[in-house]
């Protein structure tokens, strides 16, 4: 019987990224899920709620980032 185990992966992401989303532009599973976009800036670090992947801003929050 095979198994296939989904374990969460962790990030690291630079503000170049920024608008960061979920899967991102480089991930050969681009279509695993639908595009969600992740507010890293504000903490330093977001969660997707579709495939539980962490991503982490290299250097903290983001101070005075606009949209």
């Amino acid at each position: 019987m095979s198994q296939t185990l989904h374990t969460a992966r962790v990030v690291e992401v630079t503000e170049k990224d920024l608008p960061l989303h979920c899967p991102l532009p480089a991930e050969t599973v681009w279509n695993a899920h639908p595009r969600v976009f992740l507010p890293v800036e504000q903490t330093g670090e977001a969660r997707c709620p579709y495939c539980g992947t962490l991503y982490r801003l290299k250097g903290g929050p983001v101070v005075g980032h606009h949209h």
